[in-house]
């Protein structure tokens, strides 16, 4: 029990400190990808993928079967995170639930808009002057649209989704190996007796 109270311990550090890189971040690192999903991992990820390991140990599975579930709930996290910074430009407020654009009218900086960048050197001074001006966010806006910002985050997010169905992949095998072992209580014996013979 100690170590599923760590693990939710651990997630809600990692939430913390997700909102804390959000909130006081420089305007260099929030530009980068690498940062971006370092935090979208403590955010948002980190308590799926903890939630996950945390259900595993208690479900008394074997240590390598809660590190599968970690992984899986990470890169489900990760996915997620990725399709809802899509559809923070491609929803409707009606399917969201609140306002569409609502991450770059707040100033946050996303995945779509990082991979943009990355074609538009323009982009990042753009950024970098903020969004409280509505002509940024209509500049940047355009650029996001002629960018493959959006396909390249669905990518992305595909990535994520793949390896996390080959966590779960990889959990089934180990319960179908275990759950055969169980239908053979006698096996270890049997062995014994036969190897006991040849010896």
């Amino acid at each position: 029990m100690i170590h599923v109270v760590t693990l939710m311990a651990t997630a809600i550090e990692h939430l913390v400190t997700g909102e804390t890189m959000q909130m006081t971040t420089s305007a260099d690192r929030r530009c980068r990808m690498e940062y971006h999903m370092q935090k979208t991992y403590y955010k948002t990820a980190s308590l799926i993928a903890n939630s996950c390991k945390a259900i595993s140990l208690l479900a008394d599975q074997t240590a390598e079967a809660a590190n599968f579930a970690h992984d899986y709930g990470s890169n489900l996290g990760l996915a997620f995170q990725l399709i809802d910074d899509v559809l923070d430009f491609t929803g409707t407020s009606a399917s969201l639930g609140k306002d569409s654009l609502s991450d770059i009218h707040h100033g946050i900086v996303t995945a779509p808009s990082l991979f943009a960048m990355e074609e538009y050197p323009e982009l990042p001074p753009v950024v970098d002057c903020g969004f409280e001006d509505p002509k940024n966010v209509d500049l940047a806006l355009q650029y996001l649209w002629k960018s493959h910002g959006i396909q390249r985050v669905k990518e992305l997010a595909k990535e994520h989704a793949d390896r996390a169905a080959a966590s779960i992949d990889l959990l089934v095998e180990q319960w179908q190996s275990r759950e055969r072992i169980a239908a053979c209580p006698h096996r270890s014996d049997t062995h014994r007796h036969y190897r006991n013979q040849v010896i």
